[in-house]
């Protein structure tokens, strides 16, 4: 990956950093983005169990949660109350093809993970970007170097959190020093140059007027924020892969049709309910 860079010419200043973030908390939840490929390659509505069958190494009542929580951020849809109704993806949910396909490509030409699905990229480039302010960060670097105190003032953060995030967005490979002593100004890498395509993709689907939004299930005015996007976690999210026998849709893998990886003993010791978010 790069080190240093010249001062931006990139779009990643011209987005509106606190909807991209709200977006990206949707998606965040581990396993919502194989749980959303897998209802789109099947095309149709599928029950919990169903859906919990292509994903074997995610319990069934893992699964059911997350479909529980898409449902309430209106990426699926639900024939009925009753309990087993199967689920199918909402436009809202269908229109996440563009997010995926940008999150994968970016991950793809910048990142080294080795021979992985494109739905792994998606979901570890997620856990990368979404916590709360690193868009902010990376929009204040996109001006090119600059000092730790300059960084805080102009992201209007206080200096701990700054430190924290700083240090976060460098162990991703997204930011770096130019030096290596205490006060050398810190500078987006090659990977974090890069992220306009994705901020815009990911501003663009959760603009209601590009991408209306179907009705969900009420949230709490608290959870909100202007954007009228329903916060998510913010936990880490870990890698994943989907199902191996049968190769996704291009519409959502960006490299599809191929072969899917195998699942590392280490991801799937990992993909226990109580490591959730």
């Amino acid at each position: 990956m790069s080190t240093l860079v010249q001062p931006a010419t990139s779009q990643i200043g011209s987005v509106d950093a606190q909807r991209v973030e709200d977006a990206l908390s949707l998606i965040a939840p581990k396993w919502t983005t194989w749980s959303a490929q897998t209802l789109a390659q099947q095309g149709g509505p599928m029950r919990v169990r169903d859906v919990a069958a292509r994903l074997p190494f995610v319990s069934e009542q893992f699964v059911g949660k997350r479909l529980a929580q898409m449902h309430a951020d209106g990426l699926v849809t639900r024939a009925g109350a009753r309990h087993g109704a199967p689920y199918q993806l909402s436009a809202f949910g269908n229109s996440l093809s563009s997010v995926h396909r940008a999150l994968s490509d970016w991950s793809q030409a910048h990142l080294s993970l080795g021979k992985v699905a494109g739905a792994e990229r998606a979901e570890d480039a997620v856990r990368r970007l979404h916590l709360r302010h690193s868009t902010a960060v990376i929009q204040v670097l996109d001006a090119g170097p600059m000092r730790f105190v300059r960084i805080a003032e102009e992201a209007g953060l206080d200096n701990g959190f700054t430190r924290q995030r700083l240090m976060r967005l460098q162990l991703d490979g997204l930011v770096t020093r130019t030096g290596p002593h205490r006060g050398d100004p810190y500078v987006l890498t090659d990977a974090g140059r890069a992220l306009g395509p994705v901020y815009a993709a990911v501003e663009r689907w959760s603009n209601p007027v590009a991408a209306p939004r179907p009705a969900a299930a009420p949230v709490a005015a608290a959870t909100r924020t202007h954007t009228g996007i329903p916060l998510g976690s913010d936990g880490f999210r870990t890698a994943a892969a989907l199902r191996r026998s049968t190769a996704a849709p291009s519409s959502l893998f960006s490299h599809a049709p191929q072969p899917q990886p195998r699942v590392p003993a280490a991801v799937t010791a990992r993909s226990a309910p109580s490591r959730g978010r």
